[in-house]
């Protein structure tokens, strides 16, 4: 991607890595890895959790990395496309933070577990937004 048709983040910038796609973002990396891991965590609940609560989880853990993907792939035809996508990964990364509070308080996630998930999808927040705060 060319510099003329956006910018990237300043951590990416400060990386000096090109970024050529979504999958060299920073926060879709971190993204995608996350939603691996509390896809199979959430695996081993009841089948009862498996239709309600680890369903809604999977889902919006997996939604931040598809919006992202999406946005991208808009972003050719206008940048408010992909900043559009960004808003709406935000809020799905809001969505994921509050059905891990969910898992914690029903007894499917320790506490420890459910921090250390809520404070990284905190710093992927963090990257969306000045993300799309830089992107032109």
């Amino acid at each position: 991607m060319s510099e003329d048709r956006g910018q990237i983040n300043e951590r990416e910038r400060r990386n000096e890595r090109p970024v050529r796609s979504f999958e060299d973002l920073e926060a879709f990396r971190r993204a995608y890895a996350i939603s691996l891991e509390v896809h199979r965590h959430s695996l081993g609940w009841s089948a009862l959790e498996q239709r309600a609560l680890a369903e809604q989880l999977r889902r919006s853990s997996k939604a931040i990395c598809a919006n992202i993907a999406e946005g991208w792939g808009r972003q050719h035809g206008s940048a408010v496309e992909f900043k559009r996508y960004l808003v709406m990964a935000i809020g799905s990364v809001e969505e994921t933070r509050l059905w891990l509070r969910y898992g914690r308080d029903l007894g499917h996630l320790g506490a420890a577990q459910q921090q250390r998930w809520h404070e990284e999808y905190g710093a992927i927040a963090r990257m969306l937004q000045g993300l799309r705060k830089a992107w032109r």
